[in-house]
């Protein structure tokens, strides 16, 4: 997903863009000569939401997920880190999950896998601080899915792909990702305390919950006791709270489901 500062931006990227009530003709099956070949030598970065749908279908902590299948790159120049999806060690660099079959977390599939082909920006609008989706229907040349009959619009396409729940959370993401154009942590660099407890936050979801839980969270903290009950077990819920705290710990912005205690 490519964030996106200003409306003349969006007309010099790649692909059509999409807008509400446009259409576009694609499907994907197994019948298709090209299928699954789209899922090799990727850069498939992974956003917060990704990483709970995924762990939760491989059964496996948070932790245990960004050891194996995560690569966590901090580009020149950016204050977050990037969270990319770890390829297969072989020849055709495949996505771990890809198995003869097709593949085996599809129900939990990353939301650019799930959105494919179709790729989004987020255009951050100054003057409202709100985010929007731009949508931009851009296949391989070696696509032939986009050769089928099937006739779409956006609206279509993300209720076929059950995605909308990732945008959802994804433009979510973006509000707080948006933040870090620029440097939060001055002397202490992106490598110190307070940007591990933002990546926590954001990307380890069960090594958050401990924090909230079990350390003095609760004791320093007035947390709405409808959101507290309900983070404790969903992960979704819980990530939601994760992103107000990144917004409050790091950059002071009052959040709405808690506040210091005292004040």
């Amino acid at each position: 997903m490519k964030y996106i500062e200003n409306i003349e931006a969006i007309d010099q990227l790649p692909g059509r863009r999409i807008e509400r009530g446009d259409t576009f003709r694609f499907r994907c099956h197994p019948d298709v000569g090209c299928f699954n070949q789209c899922c090799r030598n990727l850069n498939l970065f992974l956003y917060p939401y990704d990483l709970i749908r995924l762990k939760k279908r491989l059964e496996i902590s948070s932790d245990r997920f960004l050891e194996e299948y995560v690569d966590v790159v901090l580009r020149d120049g950016n204050f977050f880190p990037e969270v990319l999806l770890r390829m297969a060690d072989n020849d055709a660099a495949t996505c771990p999950f890809l198995t003869d079959a097709g593949c085996r977390v599809y129900p939990d599939r990353p939301g650019t896998c799930r959105s494919y082909p179709v790729e989004h920006g987020v255009r951050f609008d100054a003057a409202s601080k709100k985010t929007e989706l731009v949508h931009f229907f851009r296949p391989p040349e070696t696509c032939l899915g986009a050769n089928e009959d099937q006739e779409l619009t956006i609206d279509d396409w993300l209720a076929d792909q059950e995605a909308k729940d990732y945008h959802r959370m994804t433009l979510r993401w973006a509000e707080v990702r948006s933040l870090f154009a620029a440097d939060p942590w001055g002397a202490e660099g992106p490598n110190g305390p307070r940007a591990k407890m933002a990546f926590m936050a954001a990307y380890n979801i069960d090594a958050f919950r401990e924090f909230v839980y079990k350390s003095s969270f609760t004791k320093r903290y007035r947390v709405k006791p409808e959101v507290l009950k309900r983070a404790r077990l969903n992960d979704e819920a819980l990530l939601k709270l994760g992103f107000e705290w990144i917004e409050f710990f790091i950059w002071g912005k009052k959040p709405a489901s808690f506040k210091p205690k005292g004040k």
